[in-house]
C-alpha cells in the first residue's frame, strides 16, 4: 500500500497539483482516495484523467509486486457522487423507455459509468442494457423486452 500512495503522489506533484491520499485494504484490492482542492485536473473530462491515472497506478505498482493488485483511484469521493448522478438519470430514462417503448441510447461512457448504467437498469425486469462501440468510450441502449 505504501508503495502505491508514494507513486500516486509522486505522480501527482509531477502535474504541478497540492494533494494528500489515502489508502485501504479492500476486499477487490487496494482503494487509493485523493484529497485536494484541484479536483478538476485530477479527474478530466468525463474522469478520463482519472481512469488514465488507475490505469498508470497499476501498471507502476504491479511491475514491483509479485502478486497482481488491483487499485483503485478516486478523488474526494468523485465516483461516488458520479454513480449517484448516473442513476438518477437512468432511473428517468428507464420510465421513458418503458412508457415510449422504444430504445433509447446514451453516452458514450467509461467502463466504470457502464456498469453503473447497467447495474441500475438491471433493477427493472421489462428492460435490458447492451454496450456498443468500439475501443474503452462505449455508448449504452437502455431496450424494452420484446423490441
Amino acid at each position: 500500500m505504501e508503495i502505491a500512495k508514494e507513486l500516486m503522489m509522486g505522480l501527482l506533484k509531477r502535474m504541478g497539483v497540492e494533494t494528500e491520499v489515502e489508502g485501504f485494504s479492500r476486499q477487490e484490492g487496494l482503494y487509493l482516495e485523493i484529497k485536494s482542492d484541484q479536483e478538476g485536473i485530477i479527474i478530466g473530462k468525463h474522469g478520463r484523467t482519472l481512469d488514465s491515472l488507475q490505469f498508470l497506478i497499476n501498471r507502476m505498482v504491479n511491475k514491483q509486486l509479485k502478486e497482481p493488485v488491483n487499485i483503485s483511484l478516486d478523488i474526494n469521493r468523485y465516483k461516488e457522487r458520479r454513480a449517484d448522478s448516473l442513476s438518477k438519470m437512468v432511473t428517468r430514462l428507464r420510465e421513458k423507455a418503458k412508457r415510449t417503448g422504444k430504445t433509447i441510447t446514451i453516452g458514450p461512457f467509461n467502463a466504470y459509468d457502464r456498469r453503473t448504467i447497467h447495474l441500475t437498469v438491471k433493477e427493472d425486469p421489462s428492460l435490458e442494457t447492451e454496450s456498443i462501440g468500439e475501443g474503452e468510450v462505449k455508448r449504452v441502449k437502455i431496450i424494452p423486452k420484446g423490441k
